[in-house]
């Protein structure tokens, strides 16, 4: 791809991040009063506004590498590059999956301070917020009082907020494919109606993709909250850091408790970080549960078969993991306006690499994705005799469509030609899944089973996402532009339908649950509302982990709003 020619280092994309260590030796000690384990999108939020207090003292423990430097880290159009395996990935892989027909698919989790998302801006629906109160009893995570944080974390003057932390804003790069999508809306309005703003709390409708992206410059939480606190004493960052357990189990008032942070460098015997007021896990939805278990907080069966003593036994731990499935269908088109334009010439690559570094302008100011859709199932499917809706409530959508002005599947070789992408994502999954441990030895990665398709519900969802995609690019407006489909599914019989399905269907990684939230007092479930771990005293899990249920939308925004309220809580209990 050509993409890969721009890995190259230019000056001009360097940020300068003060108190960020490579060595454990440089810090200046290993006691503070919280300890961060994982350096993504929540743990650098909660970093930043822990930090507010000058009188906390905060270690984050990073496993992966800085995000200093890394241009594809910073330039939208150049962010596939972090998705392959390398040093940005921990290059985990799924179990055999038997509702993908025993494929096994690459899983991303990033390995890099401030994570390596997509940049989709998708608040989800009033409705997935609300059952968040519901199943924890706590209307704190409702969403009219949820909403404020979205704020707080958001940088939009023209549509959302002004004080917030990230910059929100729409493409700024226009292919035509995106304002074909929106005419198409106006012919197709009775099933594909135009919505301004898809992040109102009913995102239903077709409307513009909002991105973490400003001045041309992909936003994360590295650069967004952590580089202007840099200056802060009180924040040591450490990268190379990967934790292996909790150590040092006590009991106070009867509740368990931690004394230290286990981790280790390439190559160095273990080192123990000590948290004089709470351990915050905000490794992620594979890496909270992974460390957990290793400290002994899991199902007590499971973790004595491995060797590993059990110093509190839940068995909630790592399961009820739920995720998103998509399938992409493209066209052949008639234009020369589209990904490809650029993907498969180097001249042009090069001019606009040349204008993107002089203007931050031009189209690799984006991620090549226009639009995005969000739809229900017909309240009369004939999938509902036998499954219980499992959307959040009527602003929820079941499907998702994303729009692409080109040939944007990571898992095929590129044709040659010009194209449009729909890609169909199931964003209401009934299908559960789970992450264990394969090893007592904390350093082999955990087995990560999505049970991708494992309901008919999921299959049928993700087949109406399709056609629902075949129907959309009838509309008018689409007679000369589009040629023909590169697999033509009207050919295909039900049951080869679901063939195609199961061969091509792959996750966008927005794995949630293996932490999840419940009531407090209640038997089932990880963390308790205020997010701190259920049985314990001092710890707590900060990220998309404890999520119960996926939303129906990118859980990028709900991430930086749990690590906003989480950020709040943990303050409120120390102050």
């Amino acid at each position: 791809m050509l993409k890969s020619l721009a890995l190259l280092a230019l000056s001009s994309f360097g940020i300068c991040l003060a108190k960020i260590y490579e060595n454990v030796a440089d810090l200046p000690g290993l006691q503070y009063d919280f300890v961060i384990i994982g350096g993504g999108t929540a743990g650098l939020v909660v970093a930043n506004r822990l930090t507010e207090n000058l009188k906390f003292s905060v270690l984050v423990l990073e496993a992966g590498v800085s995000n200093e430097g890394v241009i594809s880290s910073t330039i939208p159009f150049l962010i596939n590059n972090l998705l392959l395996p390398n040093i940005y990935e921990w290059n985990y892989t799924t179990t055999p999956q038997p509702g993908l027909n025993g494929r096994v698919l690459n899983y991303l989790r990033a390995h890099m301070l401030g994570g390596t998302d997509l940049m989709f801006y998708t608040r989800g629906a009033r409705d997935d917020f609300d059952r968040y109160a519901k199943l924890t009893g706590d209307a704190g995570w409702s969403w009219d009082r949820i909403f404020p944080y979205f704020l707080k974390g958001q940088y939009n003057p023209a549509v959302h907020s002004t004080h917030g932390m990230n910059p929100v804003s729409l493409s700024g790069f226009a292919w035509p494919a995106g304002n074909l999508v929106t005419e198409a809306t106006k012919e197709l309005h009775d099933e594909f109606p135009f919505n301004l703003d898809m992040n109102s709390g009913n995102p239903l409708g077709v409307g513009w993709l909002q991105l973490t992206v400003g001045g041309g410059k992909r936003s994360t939480s590295a650069t967004s909250y952590l580089e202007p606190i840099a200056q802060r004493k009180n924040l040591h960052v450490l990268l190379h850091a990967q934790v292996t357990r909790l150590v040092n189990p006590s009991r106070v008032s009867g509740k368990l408790t931690f004394g230290g942070v286990e981790f280790v460098q390439p190559g160095s015997s273990p080192f123990i970080a000590k948290a004089t007021k709470e351990i915050i896990l905000s490794a992620g939805t594979v890496g909270t549960p992974h460390i957990l278990m290793h400290s002994g907080v899991g199902d007590a069966t499971a973790l004595r078969a491995l060797g590993i003593p059990v110093v509190l036994d839940n068995p909630s731990v790592g399961q009820n993991v739920s995720d998103h499935v998509s399938v992409a269908l493209s066209w052949s088109v008639n234009s020369n306006k589209t990904i490809e334009s650029i993907s498969q010439n180097v001249t042009a690559f090069n001019e606009a690499f040349a204008q993107y570094n002089k203007t931050y302008t031009g189209p690799f100011v984006e991620v090549g994705s226009t639009n995005v859709g969000w739809l229900r199932l017909d309240p009369q499917s004939e999938i509902f005799e036998e499954f219980p809706d499992p959307s959040a409530g009527p602003t929820a959508p079941h499907i998702e469509l994303i729009f692409s002005a080109g040939f944007t599947l990571r898992s095929a070789a590129t044709p040659h030609g010009h194209f449009m992408n729909i890609g169909a994502v199931m964003v209401t999954p009934l299908s559960r899944g789970s992450i264990t441990l394969n090893s007592s030895n904390a350093l082999v990665p955990p087995l990560i089973d999505p049970q991708f398709l494992a309901s008919n519900f999921d299959l049928f969802v993700v087949r109406d996402g399709l056609k629902r995609a075949q129907r959309f690019v009838t509309a008018p407006v689409f007679k000369d532009y589009i040629l023909a489909p590169t697999v033509n599914i009207a050919n295909l019989t039900s049951d080869e339908l679901d063939q195609f399905i199961r061969n091509s269907a792959g996750t966008i990684s927005h794995l949630v649950g293996s932490a999840g939230m419940s009531a407090r007092g209640a038997r089932y479930g990880v963390v308790d509302p205020d997010l701190s771990v259920k049985g314990t005293t001092r710890l707590s899990v900060i990220d998309a982990s404890v999520l119960p249920i996926v939303p129906s939308a990118h859980t990028q925004a709900a991430t930086y709003v749990i690590a906003e309220r989480g950020a709040d809580l943990v303050k409120a209990r120390w102050t």
